[in-house]
């Protein structure tokens, strides 16, 4: 029986059809594996998301986190979860040896993770966090920081999280107001209070370690006043630092890990790298969290549209003749559910392909092309796959919005992932106003050359010419808005260009997928190719109507008074 929490043909096509992950093998650094070490990370991935992670999903949405005052109670299951992921050394995976990871290529360990993500968003955000504060740790702070923290992490005994938000600031990082006094031992006292902190109070593990955003007094004024900290729940003697929650929010979805009101009261704290430089370190987690994010958003489509499919498969409804004799049919004969079914599957797969070459591009270390598409693999899987899961429920009818199947929980746990790590509107500031002006517009025109070697390598077929005059089309309007010199115009409509930027890089996506299938037979391919047309016709006509916007310089927006709503 095929699984319903995610394929593994699909992933073998990307993986080795398509990214041809092998080759990596041929780079030091993965030169200790091969296809067999690659199968056998996925296949142990998808063992501990149908053994650990996947029975206790909808538990845990029921039974989300408690706190007595003191003490913050998580179900049982979690922890049995996050200690199995561990015992298997999967979250050193991507890691160098020299800290006790397993080397593995980002792209393969990120397809494994999809696993855990699919299986339990909740529990496999404890996971992710921890991996992503390692991550950072290990690549800026001191030797003595990185045996003391990450080691402990890599082996499941510390859990980490990243403190950024507070109340009064949000997204404004410029305007927080956590403060760090120095202390005469060279470590640093924390004061302040940050807010929607995942992962920041549990017993599921040892310790915590809250990588924290605060400002040293008599620092510069805004962003570049800030400074990065570790900040441990319990200190190297045992005893408790000064860090705890004040209570737990309680959210619309993922809801199994614990997200936090936290106060800093003279906790101790340690500088990590130079002072205020924070920011320029926490977008290594940030950036990695926003990929994390995505395949997330990913994960949870896809799921539930495996769902939905299988339930379309098995539900009986409606007839295809007039003759009210004739026996029923599954519901999967109808167009309309088949339009839906084939919606999510050109909303999941692309986005799915998306998420693992900006992996592939992490492996190559090509920073101008992944920092393009990072703003993208989170904000367009977050909206698109959301948009899946709604399709999921609309599949299942009256059954889709009850809690009796699984599908109503996917769309409630991904309706969280547009905020997450900075919502739409940031990522699509941040694309607008950086990511395609950068060094030159560099980024922009190494995207443009691969996305031109697609489009040649698929010659007159016409999915190519229609991506073409796309690619085109927006290269145009992009040049326009900035020789417009109506700065305010250009960002204001920034979410339109962020949504139709990402609708023509999944045509890319379905293009180069599309190629590969090339004319294979069996139904896994018909299907690839089928999912690539419906993309082409029913998805990226939709950018012309953006384009045109984007190219009036409209200002409705900005004209809009307070007072006229």
């Amino acid at each position: 029986m095929k699984s319903t929490i995610l394929s593994r043909r699909d992933l073998d096509f990307l993986l080795y059809e398509w990214l041809r992950v092998e080759e990596l093998t041929t780079r030091p650094r993965f030169a200790e594996h091969s296809r067999e070490t690659f199968d056998g990370v996925l296949d142990l991935c998808e063992q501990l998301a149908e053994r650990y992670f996947a029975p206790h999903n909808k538990l845990s949405d029921a039974h989300e986190p408690q706190f007595d005052g003191t003490t913050v109670t998580v179900i049982p299951e979690v922890k049995a979860a996050i200690e199995a992921f561990a015992k298997a050394d999967l979250i050193g995976m991507s890691f160098d040896a020299e800290l006790g990871g397993a080397q593995l290529p980002a792209t393969v360990a990120q397809a494994g993770f999809a696993w855990i993500s699919a299986a339990n968003t909740s529990t496999s955000g404890y996971l992710m966090l921890t991996i992503a504060n390692a991550n950072l740790i290990a690549k800026f702070g001191s030797p003595e920081q990185i045996e003391t923290f990450v080691e402990p992490m890599l082996a499941g005994r510390f859990t980490g999280t990243m403190a950024l938000s507070e109340t009064q600031a949000g997204s404004s990082l410029a305007d927080i107001t956590t403060r760090a006094e120095p202390h005469d031992d060279g470590s640093y006292r924390l004061h302040g209070t940050k807010m929607w902190i995942s992962g920041a109070e549990h017993e599921l593990c040892e310790n915590i370690i809250n990588l924290v955003l605060a400002k040293i007094p008599g620092g510069p004024a805004g962003t570049k006043g800030i400074s990065l900290f570790i900040v441990p729940k319990f200190l190297e003697d045992g005893t408790r630092n000064g860090v705890a929650i004040s209570g737990l929010n309680h959210k619309m979805g993922q809801r199994g890990i614990t997200n936090t009101v936290l106060n800093f009261d003279g906790a101790v704290g340690y500088l990590v790298g130079e002072p205020h430089r924070g920011l320029v370190y926490m977008f290594h987690m940030m950036n990695e969290a926003r990929l994390g994010v995505g395949m997330g958003a990913v994960a949870l489509g896809y799921t539930g549209y495996l769902k939905s499919l299988e339930y379309a498969r098995e539900r009986p409804q409606g007839r295809l003749v007039k003759d009210p004799a004739s026996p029923q049919v599954p519901i999967i004969a109808h167009a309309d559910v088949k339009r839906m079914l084939l919606a999510q599957k050109a909303y999941v797969e692309g986005a799915l392909g998306l998420a693992l070459y900006c992996a592939r591009l992490a492996d190559e270390e090509n920073t101008a092309l992944l920092d393009i598409l990072t703003p993208i693999a989170k904000s367009w899987p977050s909206q698109w796959c959301l948009e899946a899961n709604s399709l999921a429920i609309q599949v299942l009818g009256g059954y889709g919005y009850t809690r009796e199947y699984d599908v109503e929980q996917h769309y409630r746990d991904n309706r969280l992932n547009p905020i997450h790590e900075g919502t739409h509107g940031i990522q699509s500031l941040d694309l607008l106003g950086r990511k395609v002006t950068q060094n030159g517009g560099a980024s922009l025109a190494a995207l443009s050359e691969r996305v031109s070697a697609t489009i040649a390598q698929a010659g007159d077929d016409p999915l190519a010419a229609q991506l073409q005059a796309s690619w085109q089309r927006l290269a145009t309007v992009t040049a326009g808005m900035f020789a417009s010199g109506d700065v305010e115009a250009a960002m204001a409509n920034s979410a339109i260009y962020l949504e139709a930027f990402g609708h023509i890089v999944i045509a890319w996506i379905w293009l180069e997928q599309y190629l590969v299938a090339g004319d294979q037979g069996g139904d896994f391919y018909d299907g690839k190719r089928q999912a690539a047309r419906f993309f082409f016709r029913y998805e990226l006509p939709k950018t012309a109507a953006q384009l045109d916007l984007l190219e009036s310089m409209d200002r409705t927006t900005l004209e809009m008074a307070d007072s006229w709503f």
